[in-house]
């Protein structure tokens, strides 16, 4: 091939690379075409719900389109995440997910589909950190009393939450461990659940610090314990359930946006944006501060390796508890 032949090839190379790259470009910029849907699969008022509500207000923004809250709850949020996994994959239909889609619900369920087939991570949202309360009905100040009377008045107190997410069977891990019976009091998401904790009608429950936070600010529950690895900044004199000898490993929970499997790349990486810059935003982080939360940035490529630490240590802890639903 002599020289000129080459500098021509060379050049169409380049025109085509250019080409694609423009295209891509021209791609990322036309999405999204008609309002997005983004389905919450828990009902409105919990820490999910919460979340998803903060983002999609600042998408809306970025994105020039509607972002609709679509609550889709029961049977721990498969029902909610199935939806989006069978939508149509073009970037339109997403799903606030959390741990428990891809660690407990594959153990749970029996789900027609592969959680980590049938999804495409876009961006992570929060980290949520878990914290153990008592309400006005459970006249305890510390764990240690509260395990010393489950254990003398065995069956009589009740926790609540959803079934299969990750305060679930965190609150059955620190049972195990601790040796108290406590029963368990399902809900279909934290929002009742928290309603009926303030109102006196169940004892106590380990829960998001977002949905939490303002009821244990407000003298309404009282915190006890929390499933981190260290004590938080703003509650210093709580103790971690963990150097209390009552949890193995710390607990926290990671939100995140996935897509249906298939969605265009261009979509991906254009919601990957906006979701960052919403992040990043000086409104949503005084938002999230309020709540005491944490915002997640990551690139998709981080989200999904994320997933595959977080899926298999979920999903041990459901064979720890020995967890099962109908």
């Amino acid at each position: 091939m002599n020289e000129r032949r080459l500098i021509v090839l060379v050049a169409a190379i380049l025109a085509a690379h250019v080409e694609v790259q423009v295209q891509a470009q021209v791609q990322v910029q036309a999405f999204p075409t008609k309002p997005i849907k983004l389905v919450v699969p828990f009902p409105p008022g919990g820490a999910t719900d919460t979340t998803a509500r903060l983002i999609s207000q600042q998408l809306q923004t970025r994105l020039g389109q509607s972002v609709i809250i679509e609550n889709q709850g029961g049977a721990g949020g498969s029902i909610g995440a199935k939806q989006v996994a069978n939508a149509t994959p073009d970037g339109h239909t997403l799903l606030m997910s959390s741990a428990s889609t891809f660690g407990t619900h594959p153990v749970l369920y029996r789900l027609d589909y592969d959680p980590l087939k049938a999804f495409a991570p876009v961006a992570t949202a929060v980290v949520d950190k878990l914290v153990l309360v008592a309400g006005p009905a459970l006249a305890v100040n510390n764990v240690q009393e509260l395990v010393a009377y489950a254990k003398a008045h065995p069956g009589e107190l009740n926790y609540g939450n959803a079934i299969g997410i990750g305060p679930h069977f965190t609150a059955e891990m620190f049972k195990i461990k601790s040796g108290a019976n406590i029963q368990h009091i399902p809900y279909r998401g934290g929002a009742p659940m928290i309603a009926d904790l303030v109102a006196g009608q169940i004892h106590m429950t380990i829960n998001g610090k977002s949905v939490l936070l303002p009821h244990i600010q407000g003298g309404k529950v009282r915190a006890l314990g929390v499933t981190a690895a260290e004590r938080w900044a703003d509650m210093p004199d709580v103790p971690t359930l963990l150097e209390l000898g009552y949890l193995d490993d710390p607990y926290d929970v990671s939100f995140g946006i996935v897509a249906p499997a298939g969605t265009p790349v261009a979509a991906i990486a254009r919601l990957n944006g906006v979701i960052n810059e919403a992040l990043r935003s000086p409104e949503t982080r005084a938002a999230l501060e309020k709540l005491g939360i944490e915002p997640q940035i990551t690139t998709p490529q981080e989200f999904a390796a994320i997933i595959a630490v977080e899926a298999p240590r979920w999903a041990k802890a459901v064979r720890q508890t020995g967890i099962k639903v109908e």
